[in-house]
This record gives C-alpha cells, sequence and structure tokens, in this order.
C-alpha cells in the first residue's frame, strides 16, 4: 500500500459490481473487521424477483452483518448496506436513503449508477467508490460522477476480473485513480479504515 496515500478524511465507501463480483465482495467482506469504522452501502446485480438467500450467503462471509435498508433509513457508521432485489437504492441528503421503483437502467434494478451518483452529491469528496468485475457498463457514469465530485475511484484489475466489462467501461470515460487487484482492494480498505480509527478516537465520538 505504500504506493497510495490513504486519507482519513473519506466518509462513506460505495461498491458496485455484477457477474462475477460475488466472489470478489465475499472476500473483501470476510477481511475486513468486525469494527470497521465507515459505513458501505453496495450495488450488486441480482435476480430482481428473488428475495431470500442472496445477502445470507453474504452474511455467511462477512464479519459485520449486511442489511437491506428502508426508504428513509439513517446511514450509519459501521454498517454495511445491500440494494434489496428489485429496488434502486440512492443516497439522499442528509445522510439517509431512498427507494425507488422506477424503470431499469442499465438493463438492472438495483442499478449501480443510481446508488454512485446519488452518494456522490451526496459525499462529494468524502466518498470512495469501487468497481468490480461486471458484464455490462453500469457503474461507468457513476464513477465519472464520484470523480467530477472531487471523491476517490477505484476498480478491480480487468485482468483478475472474471468480465471485465463493468471497470474497463469506468476507464474508458473517467481517469481512474486506482486499478487493484482484489487484494490491493482489501489492503486499502484497512489502512483506509486504520487512518479513520486513528482520527476519530472512542472519546472523540
Amino acid at each position: 500500500m505504500t504506493h497510495i496515500k490513504v486519507d482519513s478524511h473519506y466518509r462513506a465507501i460505495v461498491i458496485g459490481g455484477s457477474a462475477g463480483s460475488f466472489q470478489v465482495i465475499s472476500k473483501i467482506l470476510s477481511a475486513l473487521p468486525s469494527d470497521f469504522e465507515l459505513p458501505i452501502m453496495m450495488c450488486l446485480h441480482r435476480l430482481r424477483h428473488v428475495r431470500n438467500g442472496f445477502v445470507e450467503a453474504l452474511n455467511i462471509k462477512s464479519t459485520i452483518a449486511i442489511k437491506e435498508p428502508y426508504d428513509k433509513e439513517s446511514i450509519k457508521k459501521g454498517n454495511i448496506y445491500l440494494a434489496p432485489a428489485n429496488y434502486h437504492l440512492g443516497v439522499e441528503l442528509g445522510n439517509t436513503f431512498a427507494l425507488t421503483t422506477e424503470e431499469l437502467l442499465n438493463n438492472s434494478r438495483p442499478a449501480i449508477d443510481i446508488l454512485l451518483q446519488t452518494a456522490a452529491y451526496a459525499y462529494r469528496n468524502k466518498l470512495v467508490g469501487i468497481l468490480l468485475s461486471g458484464a455490462n457498463k453500469d457503474g461507468a457514469i457513476g464513477m465519472k460522477k464520484i470523480a467530477e465530485r472531487g471523491g476517490l475511484t477505484i476498480v478491480q484489475d480487468p485482468k483478475e476480473c472474471l468480465i471485465d466489462t463493468m471497470p474497463v467501461s469506468a476507464m474508458k470515460i473517467t481517469e481512474i485513480d486506482h486499478v487493484l487487484s482484489v487484494q490491493g482492494i482489501i489492503d486499502f480498505l484497512l489502512e483506509l479504515d486504520k487512518k479513520v480509527k486513528l482520527v476519530h478516537k472512542p472519546e472523540d465520538k
């Protein structure tokens, strides 16, 4: 991680993925400490009409309980949130979620672009965006918006992806800050967590 300057000012993390990302996100989540500081919001393409099984499978791997947020729920540090099946998940000003059933975007609902773009608007330069393996262009516009708002952009190394369309599409329209292996993403998140905890000590919370 010596080649990446990890800053402690970030306040939230968004992760998007599709085909080939389930094993990747499982590995990432299993590596995080149970007291990971920042909220993580995830949008993973999933079957729209299958509501059970997906979160449960991720929870088996994760050190932190994963929840599907409800509309207007407050975003809290130390939580991991997953966009529910057949709902777009967005972030509103005021640090709350919005669930909608608007038409499909990039043939998807939930759509990664909606989560990334709304989070970019809410968190600006305090957001870290991570895009993993996937078979379509969903997330590319969202990563561009994160970059435009001053956030940090990371994509999984296309050479490691089962399907590289998603990260490659983002790289075509945005100068991505870091192209990392899965282990590189894990190392970054662990280092970020350490930095954030050093700045925000328990007595300061």
